[in-house]
C-alpha cells in the first residue's frame, strides 16, 4: 500500500502541472501593470481547471504523508522524481516542448538514480 501512496503523489503532482501549464498558456502571459497582473491571477485563480489542479496539490500532499508513514524519507523521496520524467515526456507530446539530448540523458540519470536509490 506504501508504494500506492507514492504513486498517488506523482501522479497528483504531474496532473496539478499539467493543468496549470495549460491553462495558464490558453490565458497568456502575465501583463506588466500591478492591476492588470492581479486581474490576470484572480482570473486564473477563479478558474475551475486551475481550482483541480490546486486541489490535485492537496491531494499529493495527503498521499505524501501517507507514504511517510511507510517508508524513510531518504527512500521515498528519490521516487518523487519521477513526477520530472513524467512531466518531461507528457509535456513533449501534450505542448509540443523541445527534446533535447541534454534532456534525455537528464531523463535518464534520474531513472537510473531511482533505480540505484532502490
Amino acid at each position: 500500500m506504501g508504494y500506492f501512496y507514492i504513486f498517488g503523489t506523482v501522479c497528483f503532482t504531474v496532473y496539478g502541472q499539467l493543468i496549470l501549464k495549460w491553462k495558464i498558456d490558453q490565458y497568456g502571459s502575465l501583463p506588466d501593470a500591478w492591476l492588470d497582473k492581479f486581474i490576470f491571477l484572480l482570473q486564473l485563480l477563479l478558474n475551475p481547471w486551475i481550482l483541480s489542479g490546486f486541489f490535485a496539490a492537496f491531494l499529493a500532499a495527503l498521499s505524501w504523508m501517507a507514504a511517510m508513514t511507510k517508508f524513510d524519507i531518504s527512500y521515498a523521496y528519490p521516487f518523487m522524481s519521477l513526477s520530472f520524467v513524467l512531466v518531461f515526456i507528457l509535456s513533449a507530446f501534450l505542448f509540443g516542448e523541445p527534446v533535447s539530448m541534454q534532456k534525455v540523458i537528464g531523463f535518464a540519470l534520474i531513472v537510473l538514480g531511482i533505480i540505484v536509490m532502490r
